[in-house]
């Protein structure tokens, strides 16, 4: 796409992006909203050039740019990759430290020791990309912990006028590390108090995102009401209160070119709201597939993290109980591996409940695809994407009523065809008895299929791509680089 010279230079760095590197959500975000700003922008994305990347696949190649990086008192060399992918140019900062290791984080349950050295250089380097560009670049758009140093080494160097846009996707994981880790990425200790970095005596990644970007978002409205409290704030309550004023919360959306059951390659048969029944063939060849019996039942699916957050301790209580109902259910994902060897017990001693460890995109999609109702059960959810996949595939999404799931899912029981948005099953309390009612209602839904298509067609009616998301940060990035 030809760019206009009128056209705003963004940067959009984030430390997965899909199809590079997936391990949640967050990856789906950093494609799907450069993309829909890209007719607005001229948007870059940058992430780390991992490992496990394939260079082949993805025509990425040496920019011929390098260069050294010290953090603490080492020297770093750093090395530029890039592509195009889908219109949009991508970066890739390559450093031993930062890609040679085998996942992106670490194990579920721990992550790697030395994170905070990784994406400390990452955002170091990312700073210094921005200063040697020809063009200098008018905003950067941060997400997450692994690259929020960004903002304070943006502040640091006042020769560089970019603009800072930080995104908490989720405030569950803000990079926290022992003090002596401000040593080893070179930073003053003047940092290290409870306006800046310091966060009960060890040092806070995210709070400096917090502290220095320009702008605050989050991934839902609800969600940036519900992180100023004990329940959500996850101890960052209070500091994200006093930067409230600079906080807006903004319903993610989904690729709908990536996410469209009229034209995903995943599916046997595609479909969209006027061939419908289509969506029974690909049921029908998934159960046939996982060698799913009594393929009359409804199908619930679960993909996800096996971690707390999802409600999986919820699903793992109750799933012996939900396999004596008239139901299958296919759960698909990976994470802790205690809730693996849990499942994985229940599933062996049930017919009716599929497990698959692991992540496989193009399962899932299948799954969707085939699913008559989806679950999650999450203790708290910043925005989510499964329910608007689902939603999108013709699939009824079961939430528990929080962040995000609270502002895209409206309960069944409130169905109205001239509210444009997308309806489920909801509830309210996170206790295994909730869930289980919640199923029951599904099944009580199932019987009723004239009311149940009806709400699944006018879901696919709907609008979940990131129009509305994009305008809104177009208007938060024109905002700030008007006032420089």
């Amino acid at each position: 796409m030809k760019k206009s010279k009128k056209q705003k230079k963004i940067l959009f760095v984030s430390s997965e992006v899909y199809p590079f590197a997936k391990s949640g959500g967050l990856a789906d975000v950093s494609l799907g909203l450069p993309k829909a700003l890209l007719p607005m922008f001229d948007i870059s994305i940058m992430m780390p050039m991992y490992s496990s990347i394939d260079k082949d696949r993805f025509d990425i190649v040496h920019t011929g740019i390098s260069f050294e990086i010290l953090l603490g008192k080492k020297k770093h060399l750093v090395e530029l990759f890039s592509t195009s992918y889908e219109g949009i140019k991508c970066y890739f900062i390559d450093t031993r430290i930062l890609c040679a290791k085998k996942s992106l984080y670490g194990t579920p349950e721990k992550g790697y020791k030395d994170n905070d050295l990784r994406f400390g250089l990452f955002s170091k380097a990312v700073i210094a990309f921005i200063k040697q560009s020809v063009e200098p670049y008018d905003l950067l758009h941060l997400n997450d912990w692994q690259s929020a140093l960004c903002a304070l080494f943006l502040k640091e160097d006042s020769s560089i006028k970019t603009k800072c846009v930080y995104t908490i996707h989720n405030l569950a994981y803000q990079g926290v590390f022992e003090k002596k880790a401000l040593s080893r990425l070179g930073l003053s200790s003047s940092y290290f108090n409870m306006e800046s970095l310091e966060f009960y005596g060890d040092m806070n990644f995210m709070k400096a995102g917090i502290a220095y970007a320009d702008v605050i978002t989050t991934v839902s409205p609800n969600y940036a009401k519900e992180i100023l409290t004990p329940e959500f704030g996850c101890g960052l309550e209070g500091f994200l209160a006093k930067h409230q004023n600079k906080t807006v919360g903004i319903l993610n959306g989904i690729d709908i070119s990536n996410f469209s059951p009229k034209t995903d390659t995943a599916l046997e048969n595609n479909y969209d709201s006027k061939s419908y029944d289509k969506k029974y063939k690909n049921k029908q060849s998934y159960l046939k597939e996982r060698d799913i019996k009594n393929t009359q039942r409804p199908l619930f699916i679960f993909i996800g993290r096996f971690t707390w957050q999802k409600g999986i301790d919820l699903l793992v209580k109750e799933l012996d109980k939900i396999s004596t109902m008239k139901l299958n259910i296919a759960i698909l994902g990976n994470g802790e591996k205690k809730y693996s060897k849990q499942i994985k017990s229940i599933s062996s001693k049930h017919k009716n409940i599929n497990f698959y460890f692991g992540y496989d995109e193009e399962l899932s999609r299948r799954m969707y695809a085939s699913a008559d109702f989806m679950l999650m059960p999450s203790l708290f959810e910043p925005c989510g994407l499964n329910q608007l996949i689902a939603m999108n595939y013709g699939t009824i999404p079961i939430v528990n009523s929080v962040g995000g799931l609270k502002d895209s899912v409206n309960s069944i029981d409130d169905f109205d065809s001239k509210n444009m948005s997308g309806f489920g099953i909801c509830f309210e309390k996170k206790k295994p008895k909730a869930l289980i009612k919640a199923i029951k209602k599904a099944l009580e839904l199932y019987k009723d299929k004239e009311r149940l298509n009806k709400i699944n067609l006018h879901n696919m009616e709907c609008d979940f791509s990131w129009d509305r998301g994009a305008k809104a940060y177009a208007t938060i990035y024109n905002s700030l680089v008007e006032k420089r």
